[in-house]
């Protein structure tokens, strides 16, 4: 039999151990570090994130009982006490950069959502991680409350977030959502959350659509009204020029009002845009498969860690989140050898019970369905 290095460790062949150490020492803090290494600090939480560990003393635990499978991954087990140390001085800063590092690798798989246009498609979120006020004092949102806010670009076309920021709960979402550079030609989808007139100008400028919904308080004047197709759910196709005070002074381009009633439920939508080419019933169809973001929020709050935490300062807490990004990346990179149509959270379930299982990652990714398996002729009785 050939011999196959652990599920874990074919999980991790995108990252450059290279490249990790380069920006390990770029991003180090305090004295040299003797008893463990940051390599070893990763190897430790991402297999947390992998295996559902609850604890240090779980990692710890873990980590001990598969010491001779962590030789191939040139780690060791590492002591929950130095573990600790190292997620609450060693900057979380080093997980960021080691993201978008990563992500620049995953970028290169192929990209294709379900709509006809080519430009890529973004959906634009963030949603609130809710911790203990008296574990997390730092993290106070409102009185009696604690959270930190995770801001996600989500590419559509490959599911991975291409676009990720973390701050303090009580931030504004405008924050981050206007420091994430999209690609011109791309189309972004968001919530009402989002809405200001100067950043519809500079996305304009910068040649990309937007896809949100309008405040019923906006003031606004209708320049010219498009014919409709009311077969398909579309009441209203308007060029629109915002002019209250407010919007003049910000500058306000003239944009695209679709007015849209859903089959389904019954409801009427209204939806901005500034992309005056495609059609209405395919605007209204951008801004209800941004439901994909949400869909992403749930998946890795329900199988990553990043709302049990192992450390309570606020650059542990960011360790922790940052490296479960980390591994939701590494997961959608092994989406390639998977059966075709697996999500990151089918991969992500299977890969927990085979993690430290010495057989190709493509065979644990693709099993085959013994339904479908004919019995060798020898297995048969002739009765």
């Amino acid at each position: 039999m050939s011999h196959h290095n652990t599920a874990f460790n074919q999980l991790l062949k995108p990252l450059s151990r290279h490249d990790f150490e380069g920006l390990a020492k770029q991003h180090h803090s305090g004295q040299k570090l003797r008893s463990a290494s940051r390599w070893d600090q990763f190897i430790g939480m991402a297999m947390s994130q992998l295996s559902g560990r609850q604890s240090l003393r779980d990692i710890q635990s873990n980590l001990e009982a598969q010491q001779h499978k962590l030789y191939h991954l040139g780690a060791k087990p590492i002591a929950r006490s130095t573990l600790a140390r190292m997620n609450e001085k060693q900057p979380a800063e080093f997980y960021e950069a080691l993201f978008y590092q990563l992500l620049n690798r995953c970028k290169q798989q192929s990209s294709q959502h379900k709509f006809r246009f080519k430009n890529p498609m973004y959906s634009l979120d963030a949603s609130a991680i809710d911790l203990s006020i008296k574990l997390f004092p730092w993290a106070e949102y409102t009185p009696g409350t604690a959270k930190v806010k995770l801001s996600v670009g989500l590419n559509h076309g490959n599911g991975i977030p291409e676009f990720v920021a973390l701050s303090d709960g009580n931030e504004n979402d405008m924050v981050r959502g206007r420091a994430f550079r999209f690609p011109k030609g791309s189309v972004v989808a968001f919530d009402r959350g989002y809405i200001d007139y100067q950043w519809f100008a500079d996305l304009t400028k910068q040649g990309v659509s937007f896809v949100t919904r309008l405040r019923p308080s906006a003031v606004y004047s209708v320049l010219e009204r498009r014919q409709v197709n009311k077969a398909q759910g579309i009441s209203s196709d308007q060029v629109i020029q915002f002019n209250s005070a407010h919007a003049i002074k910000r500058g306000a381009p003239q944009l695209r009002r679709i007015g849209f009633k859903d089959k389904e439920s019954g409801k009427f939508y209204c939806f901005l845009t500034n992309n005056f080419t495609l059609a209405a019933s395919t605007i209204a169809a951008i801004y209800k498969d941004r439901w994909q973001v949400e869909l992403f929020f749930k998946a890795i709050k329900q199988n990553l860690k990043i709302k049990a935490f192992v450390g309570k300062s606020r650059n542990a807490v960011l360790t922790q989140i940052w490296i479960a990004m980390i591994t939701y990346l590494l997961l959608a990179f092994a989406r390639h050898s998977a059966k075709t149509g697996w999500t990151v959270q089918r991969i992500l379930r299977v890969i927990q019970l085979n993690l430290f299982e010495r057989r190709p990652l493509a065979d644990i990714l693709k099993p085959d369905n013994p339904r479908h398996k004919k019995s060798e002729p020898q297995m048969r009785f002739a009765l």
